[in-house]
């Protein structure tokens, strides 16, 4: 059971740090980045100067990635225990 979860977690914060470096490169607002802008000025300034794909980014494509990292760790704990 905790190699489940240790496979799954790496999956998942592998998964998340390539997200991020697409997010950089495409210049998309990250959670840190957008966190911190609510932090400075409030949370409807911050999502009323974010662009679209910033939005689509983080509410929809970038948990939809966490959650193929999910599925890839489970994918290779059961691969390891066949």
């Amino acid at each position: 059971m905790i190699l489940r979860i240790i496979i799954t977690g790496y999956s998942i914060l592998f998964i998340a740090i390539l997200a991020n470096l697409i997010a950089d490169y495409f210049n998309l607002t990250t959670w840190y980045k957008f966190l911190q802008k609510i932090i400075k000025t409030s949370l409807k300034h911050t999502i009323s100067t974010q662009s679209i794909f910033s939005i689509l980014w983080l509410f929809i494509l970038y948990p939809a990635l966490l959650s193929l990292g999910y599925l890839l760790g489970d994918k290779i704990y059961n691969l390891l225990n066949t």
